[in-house]
Formats: structure tokens, sequence, C-alpha cells
């Protein structure tokens, strides 16, 4: 056995990545679709992304023939060997965040590791908002003004 062979033994994960054959590599567009994918998997996610990118994302999906932007409310990091990421949502209300966040770090580093063989280092999650049921129905409907 080589000393290739033997590091590649010791390192599975990144060994179809970076081989004595070439090298690999995965666009951080790539992780960051898988990573939005993964969160929106998870039971408790409202939406992805801050008010802006919410506001924009709205937008978009209106216009006709257009596609969800599937990492919208992801950033990511990504090296040879390792990949980092960053999440905005809205939580659904009544959802435990800290569950809701183990959650979602489960299902990303399980997703990013097993289909693109990166090591997942971190998962930062930034709930930025709650929604409620109630929210969404006093924006569509025009109530009388409270003040004449």
């Amino acid at each position: 056995m080589t000393t290739t062979d033997k590091s590649l033994e010791k390192n599975d994960s990144t060994g179809a990545l970076v081989t004595s054959d070439g090298r690999t590599t995965i666009a951080d567009t790539v992780v960051a679709k898988i990573a939005g994918i993964a969160t929106r998997e998870v039971s408790g996610v409202y939406e992805l992304g801050g008010g802006a990118a919410r506001a924009v994302g709205a937008l978009r999906e209106r216009i006709p023939g257009s596609s969800t932007n599937h990492s919208q409310g992801i950033s990511v990091e990504v090296g040879e060997r390792q990949a980092a990421i960053d999440i905005q949502l809205v939580a659904e209300y009544g959802v435990s965040i800290a569950d809701l966040a183990s959650g979602i770090r489960r299902n990303v580093i399980a997703s990013i590791e097993r289909m693109t063989g990166l090591d997942v280092t971190e998962v930062n999650i930034e709930v930025q908002d709650v929604h409620i049921e109630s929210d969404e129905n006093q924006d569509d409907a025009d109530s009388d003004p409270r003040v004449q």
C-alpha cells in the first residue's frame, strides 16, 4: 500500500474529492442549494432568509417561469475538504428553537457530507423571526382604520 493510499484510507470522506488521479471542486452555490433544501425539509422552518431576501424571493416567485431560490438565506464557505454554513430563517410559532436548530444541523450536515464528501465544520443558525399564522391573515385583510 502506498502512502497516498494510506492517507486516503484514513479520510474516506475526502478521498473521492482529492485523489492521485485529480481533484474535484464543488461550487459554493451547490453546497448552498443542498443546505437550503435540507433546511426546508425540517418541520418548523417557515421560511429562509432575512426580511429583504424574503421580499425579493416573494417577488421572484410571482414571475411566470421563475423557480424557487433554494439557497435563499444560506451563505457558505467551501474549501477543498471542508464547508461552513450560515443559515437565516423564520421559525414557526410554538416550535422549540433549540430542537429546531439541532434538527437543522443534523439534516444539513448529513446531506452535505453524503452528497459532496465535504466535512462540515459548522452550521450557524440565525432565527430572525417567528411566524404566527394570525400575522399573515392580518396583512391580507384590509381592516378599517383604527383612527378616524
